[in-house]
């Protein structure tokens, strides 16, 4: 028998009693960071101001809400090798709020920045030893407004001094799924997607050019209902 085969009999054995590379077992934790973008399918009630449209008789004046990119955090504890519980956050997302129905999308009416984190229980079919790992997941949003801001062009439309937006925040439920695909024993790729019931109440306050309070429309509900979707790394430890 040739050295040379001695050799490649010796790797072969050895390659095939050495263990299986784990890709996800119960206790790991699992980090995953990349770009997020939040698409809005977004829809909303006809603003009214004590129950008379807003811009007058026979209009319809809604809004609408423009998409993000932000940096996105997410985290998994396994529970067991085919369950853990996963988190998602990300730095603020800022939203311009623009006109819909009658009121010209071009618009800018307001801004608004939230946080979304996200709470799910997720289920990973394949086997720990498999390098690629698909997950679904369920659970629920929590969605928190903040910095809301109206325009001088919604100001200058309504013929007042200055106006506010109040958003209310919003719970409502969330479902995933993606996938990570292992490199080694602790980095890999991975890809996800989400959709969020997110629904706030909104109401805007007008006041004159000395400050004082004019009116406030009637309570209207804003649908986002966004898709999510983030690719980035994994890091397992």
């Amino acid at each position: 028998m040739s050295r040379k085969f001695k050799l490649c009999a010796l790797a072969a054995g050895l390659l095939a009693a050495a263990p299986l590379a784990q890709a996800f077992e119960g206790g790991d934790f699992i980090l995953r960071a990349g770009v997020v973008n939040v698409t809005p399918d977004d829809s909303s009630d006809s603003i009214t101001v004590g129950g008379a449209p807003l811009l007058g008789a026979g209009t319809n004046a809604q809004v609408t809400v423009d998409d993000d990119n932000q940096l996105g955090l997410r985290a998994t504890y396994m529970l067991t090798d085919h369950f853990g519980i996963g988190v998602l956050g990300a730095t603020p997302f800022k939203h311009d709020i623009n006109g819909g129905g009658d009121i010209p999308s071009n618009l800018k009416l307001a801004e608004t920045k939230h946080l979304p984190p996200t709470l799910t229980l997720q289920y990973y079919p394949l086997n720990s030893n498999s390098a690629f790992q698909p997950f679904a997941g369920v659970g629920v949003n929590y969605t928190i407004f903040f910095e809301e801001k109206t325009t001088s062009t919604l100001d200058g439309a309504l013929g007042v001094g200055s106006s506010e937006l109040e958003l209310d925040d919003s719970v409502g439920l969330a479902l995933e799924a993606g996938f990570d695909y292992m490199l080694n024993d602790n980095f890999g790729l991975n890809a996800a997607i989400w959709w969020a019931d997110i629904n706030t109440d909104a109401s805007v306050k007008v006041y004159d050019g000395a400050g004082n309070f004019v009116a406030e429309t009637d309570e209207f509900e804003v649908e986002l209902d966004p898709m999510v979707y983030m690719v980035g790394f994994t890091y397992k430890f």
